[in-house]
């Protein structure tokens, strides 16, 4: 049996491909092996994998007809036989001894799984970037280095990032788990990261930078493309797993600001000819919901202000086009207000500052000053 079991699903990744692979075979931890499944490439990156299948046998490559990177991921696990399971996206780097580090503290640990850190580039600016939902920094100081779950942290569920990438699991207990990434869908790895987080006894975070996700205009996250529309899908599944688990109320807070206020983030990243389906299947779901009255009542109830606003206007808006004008109506009358509060507070302190003391002792001198200014 390997140390840990390395899976990467690659889909038109000849780019960035072989800088990929290399970082893992390169890794300082030596005992591993590499599944990689071609989800349907149209470039040359079943080339490349077979190439390097060939000239390394830790190196297994296995094909299929494009279901996306949930479904690669999927079939990969199935194939996995290490102790330890990490996942690689085809088109990212991680640092030459990422795995030792991390099979060495997991195996200390004796934990489900251990957390890190990971920072971003921007290919196209050829600059390194920080993100808060992948440095992670809250949980860190809240968890410290104790081990935890679940139940150690509150709403602190919601700070750590779903991404596989930034995770080292042990591969027995994801098997166990029965966890799986959603097919045919991007943002997939929402639906693994809560199955699996409620599953867990065992949970140990580094606060350690040790992989870079790379930002370019043909990820699937970047791409703003229709795919977006698969967040809303998405969303109504993570609802399901918490109710699964026994805690969608216990959260309902946490899972509105993902259905308002992060639905309406890709809304806003969705390309314009994407919109109006965007919007349309945002009224849709909202409707869902506003049929279940108490569920409604509940949901609204703890939702935040901005959430409220997003809801309230999709409901009445009736296409793309009335939602952003209701709401960019919104923002000017509430840009307003602050330039009447501003304003109403500089008259405040003009008033206090002709009254105070200060102001009349030193009338004389300005009555002299404007004499040697005239002068």
């Amino acid at each position: 049996m390997v140390k840990v079991s390395v899976i990467m699903p690659v889909y038109n990744a000849a780019d960035y491909l072989e800088e990929s692979i290399n970082g893992i075979l390169n890794q300082t931890l030596k005992d591993l092996e590499l599944i990689c499944v071609d989800d349907g490439s149209v470039d040359n990156s079943l080339e490349i994998l077979k190439k390097f299948e060939a000239e390394d046998d830790r190196v297994k490559v296995f094909h299929q007809e494009n279901r996306g990177g949930g479904a690669a991921r999927n079939v990969a696990i199935t194939h996995a036989t290490g102790e330890y399971l990490y996942c690689m996206d085809a088109d990212d780097m991680i640092n030459n001894d990422a795995l030792q580090e991390l099979y060495d503290i997991i195996t200390e640990k004796d934990v489900d799984f251990v957390v890190f850190q990971a920072m971003n580039y921007d290919d196209e600016k050829d600059k390194y970037y920080h993100d808060r939902f992948y440095d992670m920094n809250e949980l860190a100081d809240f968890v410290g280095e104790k081990i935890f779950n679940y139940k150690d942290l509150g709403d602190y569920i919601f700070q750590i990032s779903v991404t596989p990438w930034c995770k080292i699991y042990n591969l027995d207990f994801v098997k166990r788990s029965g966890a799986q990434f959603a097919e045919g869908l991007i943002f997939h790895d929402n639906i693994f990261f809560w199955d699996i987080l409620f599953q867990a006894e065992r949970i140990y975070f580094h606060r350690k930078f040790l992989y870079t996700r790379r930002r370019h205009i043909t990820s699937s996250t970047g791409a703003g493309d229709r795919r977006y529309l698969s967040y809303i899908t998405i969303c109504n599944m993570i609802w399901d797993i918490f109710r699964k688990h026994g805690h969608f109320y216990e959260y309902l807070r946490g899972l509105g600001i993902r259905k308002t206020n992060k639905v309406f983030h890709w809304y806003n990243y969705i390309q314009d000819e994407y919109k109006e389906e965007y919007f349309q299947a945002m009224k849709e779901d909202y409707e869902k919901i506003a049929e279940d009255n108490e569920l409604f009542d509940k949901l609204y109830e703890a939702l935040t202000d901005k959430g409220k606003l997003i809801m309230d206007n999709t409901l009445k808006s009736a296409n793309h086009e009335e939602f952003d004008y209701n709401f960019e109506n919104y923002l000017l009358k509430e840009e307003n207000k602050a330039l009447k509060r501003q304003n109403e507070e500089l008259k405040e302190e003009h008033v206090l500052l002709f009254n105070s003391t200060s102001w009349k002792i030193t009338k004389p001198l300005r009555s002299i000053m404007r004499i040697f200014k005239k002068e």
